[in-house]
Order: C-alpha cells, then structure tokens, then sequence
C-alpha cells in the first residue's frame, strides 16, 4: 500500500491558486499537478498568467490564494529547501557578462553551497550536452542567442534538480536554435527529469509535453494531452503565409 501511494505522490502540485495586481487578477483558482518524468505545459497568450505562475511556484511572489507544495515541501514555509531541488530558465538573459561560460557554471554552482570541485567536474559534460565545449572561454557577449539559452539551460542543470522550470525557453530563437533546444529537452525528459513548460507554440508543446493546460487572463479553459486538445479545438488545416 505504501509504495503505490509514494508512486502515485506527484512531484509537484499547486492548488486553487489565485494572483491579483490591485483591481486585476492574473491568476485565478489555478490547480495543478505534475508527476515525476512528466513535461508538463503551460500556454497561452501574453497576459495569460504564465509567468506568475512561475513565480509563485519559484517563491518569487506570494499566492493571494491556495497552495504550493513540491518534493513533500510546503512553499514558501520549505522555499529553500524546494529551490535546491529546483532548475530555472527565465524570458530574460540572467547570464553574467563579465564571466566566461564555464565561470558562469561555476558561480552558479556556489549558490546552491556546491564545492568548486564538485562543481569543476561537472563542467565538461554540462558544456557538452549545451554543445557549447568549444565555447568554455568565451563570454555570454560573444554567443548566438540560442547559445545563451543553451548555457542558461546547463546552468539550471548545475545543481542536477529533479524539477526544471522553463518560462518560454525559446521565444526569440530562430527554428534552427528552437530545434537544438527541443533535442536538449527531449534527453532530458529521456533521463528522468520532470519539466514545467510555459510556451506560446503549439508544435512545441505537442513535441514536448506529456499534458498540456491551456490558460486566458489567468484562468484554467482545458487541459489534456497536446494531441487531443488539438482534434478537440483546432481546425485540421492550417494554411502558412
């Protein structure tokens, strides 16, 4: 009885969520749930309340309403204790320009209390899985922007969290980079990792995520895996200018 309740214990859950900013509420009695190995998306337009559920669920902002609890933790009581376990990619380049790639990872690494040898050793391969180990040396200003989102992938990786959350990890990236960045995600899925996945793109939902919420103004309109939210509420054809 005890093994299939800890099988079936989600990794992460967040209930009855509820954001406002003054008279406008940006979140609204969200509820979800993700399961360990699971990719679960998040999408919807600008001003769908994506990146506030991030935030709430990173302890960046406090819920007005309902609960978030990750690995057995209750936020924001266990935050620290959740974050360790955690791995971000945030819309906005976080990655320090005065530092090379590897130093990047390495400074990273010590906010989490990782010793530089520890660190140090997992440099190579997270460069490698960026396809980025000729790149050790060089500084953020002198990559591609999907180079940058590569290296602030591995540096969500530093620390091997067992949750990575991804706010939009490849809005402004052209197909080609959108590509490399899908193959990085898909290994990682392969390996185990659990994923929440915020995107505006349809294609990269349905190549990535296992379950797929659909949110307007804050709000919860469908849920499902991505095929079948596709046949349910999308026209079968689609004509590209």
């Amino acid at each position: 009885m005890s093994s299939s309740s800890a099988t079936t214990e989600p990794l992460f859950s967040a209930s009855h969520l509820s954001k406002r900013y003054g008279e406008s509420t940006v979140v609204d009695d969200l509820s979800f749930e993700i399961a360990s190995g699971e990719c679960l998306g998040v999408i919807g337009p600008n001003g769908a309340g994506k990146t506030t559920t991030i935030r709430m669920c990173l302890g960046q902002s406090v819920p007005d309403g309902g609960s978030i609890t990750a690995f057995g933790l209750a936020m924001p009581r266990d935050s620290l204790a959740i974050k360790a376990q955690l791995g971000v990619v945030s819309q906005i380049d976080t990655l320090d320009p005065d530092f090379s790639c590897a130093e990047n990872l390495l400074v990273y690494g010590r906010y989490f209390g990782m010793k530089s040898g520890q660190i140090r050793e997992r440099i190579p391969a997270l460069l490698a899985f960026a396809s980025l180990t000729s790149k050790a040396t060089a500084k953020p200003g002198e990559l591609s922007g999907g180079m940058k989102r590569r290296l602030s992938l591995a540096r969500a990786l530093v620390n091997n969290p067992r949750l990575l959350l991804l706010d939009e990890p490849t809005t402004g990236l052209d197909p080609q980079a959108r590509h490399l960045m899908w193959e990085r995600l898909q290994l990682l899925l392969q390996e185990g990792k659990s994923i929440l996945l915020t995107t505006h793109f349809m294609d990269e939902a349905e190549r990535l995520c296992t379950r797929l919420l659909v949110l307007d103004h804050g709000k919860k309109i469908a849920e499902g895996a991505p095929r079948d939210l596709i046949s349910q509420h999308l026209e079968p054809d689609v004509v590209e200018v």
